[in-house]
């Protein structure tokens, strides 16, 4: 590790690569120290907020969850992220995009912004790790990458199943995203699993739903062993609602549910894919406004950056 001849990396570094250490405590507050850009010329990926969540159906605010991520991320951005061996920005080129812009004033419209900002930078030849926002924002995300990629592998971690029924096609819902993802043939059900699950739904809409007392009981080694059997190597879309996660931690949420995952337990399941056909990745539901010292955003940055190595040591070494 080197040391940056200037601070405030998201505007003045060089190189697209590396880390470099910057006070914690100071500079502008991009994911990981990432350079602010709209290039997407020899960008390998390009990090991106959505901070859209008037489609949650408790508690708003996270629409903040971008901002709280990225001030979180740079806590360890001075380092290369443990325990993996390599640092994945040695390999990879990293932007900050910036947020994904919208009219809040027209809902109705948002979906088709949150696609097309997906399709500029898919049809750069980047790839995406988003930040949320609610995991609403995962349908038009899926709806840019099934367009590139085909119909993916859903590797979907979350305290609920995100399937419940919207025969009229009309809300902008958080709860409905994979039920329409999976009608449309965004995402194959049986390809794909949930994990972490924890309150009723007895449709699965033919997904394998590996849920909390499982991981629990059978140990993150078996649940990474039954995710490599559902998936093998087919394109994988990796989604983290961060109440996966017990509220114990990650309170900073909108629909909080007891019984969860430790960080822990997520990063060693997330560390165990290693070598999954991953192309897109997103983080959501962080509200900060309901945390306490900032843990869910340091969750939610910690496990962005765990999807970071899966993506280097996929298509990097």
């Amino acid at each position: 590790m080197d040391h940056a001849p200037l601070n405030d990396q998201a505007l003045t570094r060089d190189s697209l690569y590396g880390t470099f250490a910057e006070s914690t405590f100071a500079g502008i507050t991009s994911f990981s120290r990432r350079r602010y850009s709209r290039d997407l010329r020899g960008v390998d990926v390009a990090v991106s907020g959505v901070p859209f969540d008037t489609a949650t159906s408790n508690r708003p605010g996270a629409r903040f969850g971008p901002r709280g991520v990225r001030n979180a991320s740079v806590q360890s951005a001075w380092a290369r992220h443990w325990p993996w061996e390599f640092d994945p920005f040695d390999h990879l080129a990293v932007i900050d995009y910036g947020d994904c812009a919208f009219d809040y004033g027209t809902p109705q419209s948002v979906p088709a912004a949150i696609e097309a900002h997906a399709e500029q930078i898919l049809s750069a030849g980047c790839a995406m790790l988003t930040l949320g926002g609610d995991h609403f924002i995962s349908y038009p995300l899926l709806k840019a990458h099934a367009r590139h990629h085909g119909p993916l592998a859903l590797i979907h971690f979350d305290a609920h199943s995100d399937t419940w029924p919207d025969e009229e096609g009309q809300r902008i819902d958080h709860g409905t995203m994979f039920w329409h993802a999976a009608r449309e043939g965004l995402v194959d059900p049986a390809r794909s699993v949930q994990i972490g699950l924890r309150t009723t739904n007895d449709d699965t809409a033919g997904f394998q739903v590996l849920d909390a007392r499982q991981v629990h009981r059978q140990g993150c080694a078996a649940i990474v062993e039954a995710i490599r059997q559902r998936v093998g190597d087919h394109p994988v879309y990796l989604t983290f609602d961060i109440d996966c996660l017990d509220p114990a931690y990650a309170p900073g949420t909108g629909t909080p549910v007891c019984g969860g995952l430790s960080t822990v337990q997520a990063l060693e399941i997330l560390g165990g894919l290693r070598g999954i056909n991953l192309v897109g990745m997103d983080v959501v539901e962080v509200a900060p406004a309901y945390d306490h010292a900032d843990i869910t955003s340091l969750a939610a940055a910690t496990l962005a950056m765990e999807m970071l190595c899966l993506y280097a040591a996929r298509h990097k070494l």
